[in-house]
C-alpha cells in the first residue's frame, strides 16, 4: 500500500462543540495528506457549531441526525457510509491534528502491515508539553487509563511500540477490521467504548501500534462536563463493567472477577466520599441490570476469539499500584 489519500475517510462526530469543531476541521483541511472524504456526523447539536462549519468547509460532508445517538452510534453510521474506503481516521472535535498527523499514520500503516489499528501521540491542548496519552492501558482489574497522561516529555523521546488500544479521539482503523467486530458498541453511548472496541479487536487477532509522529492536541471531555462530571462518571463506570464482562476471555474472567468486583466496590466508596455517591450507584446498578445482554454479547465474542489466553494476559497491565479507583482517563 502506498501513502495516498484515496482510501482514507476522516470521521468527526459533533455534539455542541462550539468553535472547537471548526478548529478541528481547519486542522483536517490543512493536512499534508488530504483525506479523500471527510464525514461530520452531528448528533442534533443546538449551538450552531455545525452551521458555521458547513459554511467554512463546503467540500466536507455533513450528516445531521435528528437526535443525540451518542459517540458510538454516530461513528458506526459514518463507517457504514464509508464502505468504499480502506481506512477510517476517527477524530474528536476537541482533537486538533498536527499538519502531518494523517500522513504519519498512513506511512506507519504502509510500513507495518501486521497492524490494523494505529494510535496517536496526544498532548493536552492548553499545555502542549504535557501528554494527554500515548494509548490506553487496560489493567487486569478492568480499570483503564491513558498512558502517560499529564507527564512532560522531551520531543522525540517516545518510541513506536505495540499498545493495548488507541484513544479514539485520534485513531486510525482498517475499516474491514473495525466492521468485522461490529464497530463501536452502541449500548455504551459514549466513554470506554474505544477501550471495548480495542479489546474486541485484539481478541479477533488485530494489533495496535503507537505512532509517535502522529501528533494531536486534545482538550478532553469538552462537551460532557469534564472527566469527573456526573455524565462521564456514569457512562465510564457503567461501561467499565460491561467491557470486562464482554471481553475478558476464558479462565482469566473467573480468575480476575474477584479483583474486578473489588475495584467496583472501591470505586463506589471513592465517589461517595467525593459527593457523587448517587451517580456511581446508578452506574453500577445499571451495569448489573445490563449484564444479561452483555453476557449474550460475550458468548458471541468469545466464540470467535482468535487471540490466545496467554496473548491477552501479556497485554494486561498487572502492576500492584495503579491510579486511584476513580481514575478513568479514557
Amino acid at each position: 500500500m502506498s501513502a495516498n489519500n484515496d482510501r482514507i475517510a476522516v470521521i468527526v462526530v459533533n455534539f455542541n462543540s462550539g468553535d472547537m469543531l471548526s478548529q478541528c476541521l481547519r486542522a483536517v483541511y490543512s493536512q499534508s495528506l488530504r483525506p479523500a472524504r471527510v464525514i461530520i456526523v452531528d448528533n442534533a447539536s443546538t449551538d450552531g457549531s455545525v452551521d458555521i462549519a458547513e459554511i467554512l468547509f463546503p467540500d466536507f460532508e455533513f450528516i445531521r441526525l435528528d437526535r443525540n445517538t451518542g459517540f458510538a452510534a454516530a461513528n458506526n453510521h459514518a463507517a457504514y457510509l464509508a464502505a468504499d474506503f480502506e481506512w477510517l481516521a476517527l477524530l474528536n472535535p476537541d482533537a486538533y491534528a498536527a499538519p502531518d498527523w494523517l500522513e504519519s499514520m498512513i506511512v506507519a500503516a504502509c510500513k507495518n502491515p501486521d497492524f490494523n489499528v494505529f494510535g496517536s501521540c496526544m498532548f493536552i491542548s492548553n499545555s502542549p508539553s504535557r501528554l494527554d496519552g500515548v494509548g490506553d492501558i487496560y489493567h487486569a482489574s478492568g480499570l483503564a487509563w491513558r498512558e502517560g497522561h499529564g507527564h512532560r516529555v522531551a520531543k522525540g523521546s517516545i518510541e513506536s511500540r505495540e499498545i493495548f488500544s488507541p484513544c479514539a479521539a485520534a485513531a486510525l482503523y482498517r475499516r474491514e477490521a473495525f466492521t468485522s467486530v461490529g464497530g463501536l458498541d452502541q449500548d455504551f453511548f459514549c466513554y470506554f467504548e474505544d477501550v471495548d472496541l480495542g479489546f474486541r479487536l485484539r481478541l479477533a487477532g488485530h494489533r495496535c501500534l503507537l505512532v509517535p509522529d502522529a501528533v494531536a492536541y486534545h482538550v478532553g471531555s469538552a462537551t460532557t462536563g469534564g472527566q469527573h462530571g456526573d455524565f462521564a462518571v456514569y457512562h465510564g463506570h457503567r461501561n467499565l463493567v460491561w467491557t470486562f464482562v464482554k471481553n475478558m476471555p476464558g479462565i482469566l474472567f473467573w480468575l480476575l472477577l474477584p479483583l474486578h468486583v473489588l475495584l467496583n466496590l472501591l470505586t463506589i466508596v471513592w465517589f461517595a466520599l467525593r459527593g457523587q455517591g448517587g451517580v456511581i450507584w446508578r452506574a453500577k446498578r445499571d451495569a448489573v441490570l445490563g449484564l444479561p445482554k452483555m453476557w449474550r454479547k460475550r458468548q458471541c465474542i468469545q466464540k470467535t476469539r482468535v487471540a490466545s489466553i496467554g496473548e491477552i494476559w501479556r497485554q494486561l497491565d498487572k502492576r500492584m499500584v495503579t491510579p486511584n479507583p476513580g481514575s478513568r482517563e479514557v
